[in-house]
Order: C-alpha cells, then structure tokens, then sequence
C-alpha cells in the first residue's frame, strides 16, 4: 500500500521547504530586529533578500541525486550571499540600523535552524526510502556499455535515493533494440524516468524516444560514458560514476519559477475577480439570460497540465445544443447567439476562466486548452503536440496574440500554435507573461480577425 502512493506528494516537499525557511526568516527579523527603523514591513525586505540570493546559489536545486557535501556548499553560499545582502541593506538605509552583534545573532540563529531543517529533511527522506520503499522513481535503462552498468550498480547501491530499475533493455546493434517493447513496458509499468545509453542508438532511435517521452510525460536522460558529454547544451549532472544528461530544461521546471509565476496568477486573477467580474457578471448574466433559455455559464471538460481533465468555465454564448463539445465555432455559426458575438469578439466570454486560475487548473498567460475531441486528433497528427501540456494551459497565450487563436481552418494553424506553445515553454519569463497580457489587452481593444 506504501508503495501505491510513494512519491505522490514530493512535488510539494521544496515549496514546503521555502515557505518554513521564509516563516524563520521572519520570526527572527521580529526577534532580533528593530521593527520601527523601515517605513515598510520589515518582514517582506527580508524575505525578498532571501529569495534573490536562494535564487543566486541555486539554494533550492536539490535533488534525490544530490550530495551531501553540494547541500553543505549551497547552505555556506546562501549564508554568505543573504549575509552580504542584510549587510548591504542596512549600508544603504538612512535610519539608525541594528548593531553589529544583534545582526549576526539574527543571521546565525537563521542559519542554524534552516540549515538543521534541510539536513533532517534530505536523511528523513532517505530513511523513508530505506524503510518504507516510499519517494520513490520507476526507471528503465536502455544500452549495453559500461556507463549502463555503472549506473545499474548505482541505482542498487543507492537505494536511499530512491530509484528503483524496473528493466535494462541490452541490444548488441541499433537494429536489435525493439523501441515499440519498451514503450510497452514503459506504459504498463508506469515507468517515470527513462535513461538511454545515446552513443548506442542512432539518430532515428532518439528521435522516436525523444516524441514518446514528451507525448506520454516521461522524463528521459541519456547517459554517458564517465568524463563524457552528450552535448554543452544540455543539463548535466552526476549520479555516483555516471554521468546523465536530461534533454528539455523548461524555466517552469524550476520551482521558484513555479511558485513566481503561481503568484502573479493568483494576485491577477484576484484583481479581475473583485474590480471587474463582481459588477459585470449580473449585467453579461442578465443579458444572456434574456435573450436566451440556458445557463448564465457554459461549462466544458479540457485538457491541463500533464493531460489532467478539468471543467473550463466560460459564458456561454451559444444556444443550447449537442455538438458544443465536438464543433468548433466557425464564421458566422448559427449556434452564437447575438449577445455571444459581442461576448467572442471582445474575449469576454473567456473571464470566468479567472476562476479556474485562481482554483489553480489554469494559468493567465499559458497553451490555450482544447476540447477533447481536438486533443485526441492532434496528438496523433501533429509532431511534438503533447509537450505543451507540460504547463498549465492558460486564459491566453503566445500563439493567440500572434495571431493563432480561435477556428482552426488549416494544419498550418495547429502547427503554428504549437510552435508558439513550445517557444513560450522553452522561454517563460515573467516579462514575456506580461508582454503577452499586454498584447492581449490591445487585441481586446482593437479586435481580431478571427475572434467570433
């Protein structure tokens, strides 16, 4: 029963981690801290001092694979850079600032509890590994030489780290390796994490792994033989005597990232939920309602992040019917009621799409979700189409303000889209969301040709 469900919360393990380091921070700006020298809270200064030099050392970056004296590194690196900032601060303000003695009582007080918070956390989770099976990765390997073999041994020798080798798929030649029985046994068995021996395979090999992998949200790595690289452009890293190699690096796969762009959603979504949606909901109800029998909001079942089912809310701006789920809406479709042109021509109908945001099943800025019926025909027609379900889909995204949204007429459209999906993916920042909100807002001004 333990092993049903290993691992199935580790995902909220670091961002637990930042909010009990962020909470000492703040009890002891409050304990050794004169609170009346900032005209601001004096908690929020802190906290934003300790998220800019975690996000500097990489303070956060620990992974199963992790050594314990990297994690000693990254905490004497976060103390030296927060150090340097808290002393810096107080440098640059006007008021009377702490002396010396109360600051480094507050820095090494501050050390001393996270640092014994993330030691016990990294050897809580290894004896959790060790005694319980628990926090665990599936994995296979695919190749025959001897970084295979090193990383084997690795895996059996290192159970505390939770990797558990399901399979070793060994071919003599490229043309031995049947892909299609490991992608058998990848799906029947749940496997999480896939690596290959690259320099074995050939190119045609690689590139089927690389589609599989991204379509069915699977993490592949390739490893190389010891001291060698696959290529500088990929993420390295170092599991005993082998050295692995992931293909796809996404910026949200970085949790301060995640937690950055979480934040913004929330604090957006908030603002149009009480400035616009508390007044203009009963007015678009209203109107909906007189015009037309039905509800006010048209739900419907989409794709999210890793394929995930939700319900997207939108006002609905169709009457009643039975292929609302199937058919797209098309150029001057009979089924778009009056008031719904206006809804679909502004984007207004999308607002209670903000509930969905603030619920955490969308994002603001992210790939556009697609029916089901849409989703099932693409995934098997358009190459790489599954990776834009590596994120939350969003209320708009890049290939909408570039002119891909709405009615998909031709392959080139869905193509396109999804080009901008991955573009967007591979190239999150917080100014590109908010570039592209911008860019939506001047759409909703000006009109697009294919909104209706």
């Amino acid at each position: 029963m333990v092993k049903k469900y290993a691992g199935r919360y580790s995902k909220y393990l670091r961002p637990i981690s930042i909010i009990f380091d962020l909470l000492v921070v703040s009890s002891f700006v409050y304990l050794f801290l004169d609170q009346s020298l900032f005209r601001v809270t004096p908690i929020l200064i802190f906290s934003v001092l300790w998220i800019i030099s975690a996000f500097i050392t990489k303070f956060y970056e620990v992974y199963r694979f992790t050594k314990l004296i990297r994690i000693i590194s990254y905490i004497f690196y976060q103390l030296l850079l927060f150090s340097i900032l808290v002393f810096a601060f107080f440098g640059a303000v006007q008021s009377p600032t702490p002396g010396l003695s109360q600051t480094l009582v507050f820095l090494l007080y501050t050390f001393i509890i996270i640092s014994l918070f993330k030691l016990t956390l990294f050897y809580a989770l290894q004896s959790y590994r060790l005694g319980f099976g628990g926090n665990f990765r599936k994995t296979i390997i695919i190749g025959n030489d001897d970084s295979v073999t090193e990383l084997k041994e690795f895996f059996l020798n290192q159970k505390e780290l939770g990797y558990e080798n399901r399979m070793t798929f060994k071919f003599n030649h490229p043309s031995d390796l049947n892909l299609e029985e490991c992608f058998d046994f990848i799906r029947s068995r749940n496997i999480d994490e896939v690596y290959c021996s690259a320099n074995e395979l050939d190119e045609s090999q690689i590139s089927r792994l690389i589609t599989f992998c991204e379509n069915n949200f699977k993490i592949l790595k390739f490893i190389s033989k010891r001291g060698g690289l696959l290529s500088k452009k990929l993420k390295t890293d170092t599991y005993g005597l082998s050295t692995v190699q992931s293909l796809r690096e996404m910026p949200l796969s970085n949790d301060f990232n995640t937690i950055l762009k979480r934040t913004f959603d929330i604090a957006f979504s908030l603002f149009i939920i009480i400035f616009l949606l508390s007044w203009i909901t009963p007015i678009i109800g209203l109107i909906i309602k007189i015009e037309s029998r039905g509800p006010v909001f048209f739900k419907q079942t989409r794709n999210g992040i890793k394929f995930r089912e939700f319900t997207c809310y939108k006002f609905r701006s169709m009457i009643e019917n039975n292929d609302a789920d199937i058919q797209q809406a098309t150029k001057n479709d009979k089924r778009v009621t009056k008031i719904g042109k206006i809804l679909r021509k502004t984007s207004l109908d999308e607002l209670p799409q903000f509930f969905n945001v603030l619920i955490g099943n969308m994002s603001v800025v992210g790939p556009r979700p697609h029916m089901i019926r849409e989703n099932e025909r693409y995934s098997k027609s358009v190459d790489k189409f599954m990776v834009r379900h590596f994120v939350k889909p969003g209320i708009t995204g890049l290939a909408q303000v570039k002119g891909f949204r709405g009615e998909i007429e031709t392959d080139e459209d869905i193509v396109n889209r999804v080009k901008y999906d991955i573009y967007y993916l591979e190239n999150w920042s917080l100014i590109l969301d908010l570039n592209i909100v911008l860019l939506t807002t001047i759409n909703f001004l000006t009109g697009q040709k294919k909104a209706y």
